[in-house]
């Protein structure tokens, strides 16, 4: 049995899945103080894990071509006071510059890879370095989710890393039993897994608000106002349409230029924004509703003409596109209503699919779409936040990506 492991138990594979997000409602208003509804993204995430005795940890990462191999005995002598911290709180530049050291990067890197491998190391070291020794793993990490398009992916990264670090530690115990194909943590372990997320995307990115990583841990659907963060109670979940226009764009430039017209015509955009707020927390209530009943048409024609009217008011704000107007008018061809999602100028946008919809009207629409050169997901929203999977129990295309086929 590997070293450092305390229980069998845990030689062990674990494989775990975490959702992406989308903003529904709220994206530029949240920024001046209004709510925001974040809801999980069923394009998932998926880690498997494997503890060996080979001395070494892996980690590959397919989607980015990423594989990197440390020698365990060699991070053992590594003196990792650097991570001591009193409270979890954002990553000095220093422990920043320290982890690259570790990961035998040049000091002034800062590229999706090697976020990605420096926030790996950062939870590897942080959560495990508790144990007798340093366990030896291997690990995968591939997304169905596109990077870098605002859809939550490197938080669906942390979430899966920590969720699969604690337990394999024991910080956190397997809730999955046997025979059962899926679980869920508990709540109180679902919080540690967030924490831990929460530090991880903070190598990535800094300074986020942690909106991502709650959504991804928690599933379903959240509210979030001036960083206060808090679950919807049992949200339906939604069918829809997401796509990438592939549109580039700089989400800081965006929400610049929001701030600028707000400054300039503060009678006009103010409403607007108090406006984009109302359509957040109509929704929540019909969310609400379709939770205590049954979802019924009139609910999915709110839902419509809130979607609607909250893409009209991003135009007027000024981070529409030209794209995302083609999207809005493709899906209103089929009968079918669109708004962008997230930041806006390009990037991604969302349609949402009634239940009463044919197969057929749903595959017309996603041709007409990619036909634009757009890229085209049927997916679902409110989904399952981070989950562990029995093996057998995973898409066969989930699995070969794992393995590497």
């Amino acid at each position: 049995m590997a070293a450092g492991f305390p229980g069998a138990m845990l030689s062990e594979v674990l494989l775990v899945s975490a959702p992406g997000k989308v903003i529904l409602h709220g994206e530029h208003a949240v920024v001046h103080g209004k709510v925001a509804l974040a809801v999980a993204l069923n394009l998932r995430t998926f880690l498997r894990l494997q503890p060996h005795s080979s001395g070494k940890v892996d980690l590959n990462l397919p989607n980015i071509g990423l594989k990197q191999e440390w020698d365990v005995a060699r991070l053992q002598l590594l003196d990792m006071s650097f991570l001591e911290q009193g409270d979890v709180t954002a990553l000095t530049p220093e422990q920043v510059e320290k982890l690259k050291e570790v990961a035998g990067f040049p000091e002034d890197c800062a590229d999706q890879k090697q976020l990605a491998v420096l926030a790996f190391l950062y939870l590897y070291l942080s959560i495990c370095r508790k144990q007798r020794a340093l366990p030896s793993l291997d690990i995968v990490v591939w997304s169905e989710l596109p990077t870098g398009a605002g859809l939550g992916s490197s938080a669906a990264y942390c979430v899966c890393l920590a969720a699969a670090l604690l337990t394999v530690c024991e910080e956190i115990s397997n809730p999955l039993k046997d025979g059962e194909p899926t679980s869920r943590w508990t709540a109180e372990d679902l919080e540690l897994i967030n924490k831990w997320a929460l530090q991880g995307e903070r190598v990535i990115h800094g300074n986020p608000s942690g909106v991502d990583n709650a959504v991804s841990t928690w599933g379903g659907a959240l509210r979030y106002q001036q960083g206060k963060i808090s679950s919807l109670k049992r949200p339906p979940a939604l069918k829809i349409l997401l796509t990438n226009t592939k549109v580039p764009r700089s989400t800081k430039t965006l929400v610049a230029s929001v701030r600028n017209r707000l400054l300039k015509f503060p009678e006009i955009v103010a409403p607007l924004l108090t406006s984009i707020d109302a359509i957040s927390v109509e929704c929540e209530r019909v969310l609400g509703e379709m939770a205590a009943a049954a979802p019924a048409p009139e609910h999915y024609l709110v839902l419509e003409e809130l979607i609607d009217m909250n893409q009209h008011h991003l135009n007027a704000l000024g981070v529409g596109h030209a794209s995302l107007d083609q999207l809005c008018q493709v899906s209103m061809a089929h009968g079918l209503h669109s708004k962008l999602t997230g930041a806006g100028g390009g990037g991604c946008g969302i349609t949402l699919l009634r239940p009463d919809l044919e197969g057929p009207e749903v595959e017309a629409t996603k041709q007409a779409l990619t036909s634009y050169g757009f890229d085209c997901w049927e997916t679902s929203i409110g989904a399952p936040g981070v989950s562990i999977h029995l093996a057998t129990s995973l898409d066969p295309t989930v699995q070969q990506a794992l393995d590497g086929l």
